[in-house]
């Protein structure tokens, strides 16, 4: 008589396999050294071009012509460049559209309230949101990090059947959010400056995003390697040196 897998199992079982297939999706990479390739990891140099300039663009247009209409469609213009550009490549169409649906979003508060400075309330709330969720990932103990690095590691999700991998994830998931965390407490302040301060808050938006994303990340993955050869789940952790 097969005996029936236990609710624990099974729910193990899901959020191992949705783990997988956010850690595929997620676009972490390794190089051969086991150190994580953190440029790949935020898309290339064409992935970081496109996730600066439709904002820089906005900004110095806005700055120099002080249109709202022209720096709208100057973001919105880039970045359906780069969506068509994908689109030819043939790249999937969420790695398409993705970037102009963000651009797409921001240009609607700002064209409904006509301040330019309301271009950046989306990503308030799209940090808050990445907040919430990693600090509940942690309260649940299946740190985002985990989730992420342990199948890139090839740990899976082992780790968490081990007390020091387990706190090693809640730490490098605790530093991913100090820097959402960090862009908030920067940027919010300069908003609620109003318009004098749209220089200062759009420059904030380029330097806290990608680049300080991408140091995070690297931080996160360095707290969080395997030391010593560490063992997880019976097996030497790949990449335990790094």
């Amino acid at each position: 008589m097969t005996e029936k897998p236990e609710p624990r199992d099974e729910q193990e079982k899901s959020v191992s396999e949705l783990a997988g297939a956010y850690a595929a999706r997620a676009g972490v990479e390794r190089r051969e050294d086991g150190q994580i390739d953190v440029l790949k990891s935020v898309g290339g140099v064409r992935g970081l071009t496109e996730s600066i300039l439709p904002g820089l663009v906005f900004l110095v247009v806005f700055t120099v012509v002080r249109d709202l209409a022209s720096a709208l469609i100057g973001a919105l213009g880039i970045a359906a460049v780069f969506t068509i550009l994908r689109l030819i490549q043939r790249g999937t169409v969420v790695q398409a559209f993705s970037g102009l649906i963000g651009v797409a979003i921001c240009a609607f508060v700002a064209n409904t309230t006509g301040r330019a400075e309301t271009f950046y309330i989306p990503g308030f709330f799209t940090n808050a949101a990445y907040i919430v969720g990693m600090v509940i990932s942690i309260a649940v103990k299946w740190p985002l990090a985990g989730l992420l690095f342990g199948f890139i590691r090839g740990e899976g999700t082992d780790w968490r059947k081990e007390p020091r991998r387990l706190r090693a994830y809640v730490l490098a998931t605790w530093i991913v959010i100090a820097v959402l965390a960090l862009r908030l407490a920067v940027q919010v302040p300069l908003y609620f400056m109003g318009p004098d301060a749209l220089v200062a808050l759009g420059t904030a938006r380029l330097v806290m995003g990608v680049p300080l994303y991408a140091l995070g990340l690297w931080l996160a993955w360095m707290v969080s390697r395997p030391v010593g050869g560490a063992v997880v789940g019976g097996t030497a952790a790949p990449g335990s040196q790094h």
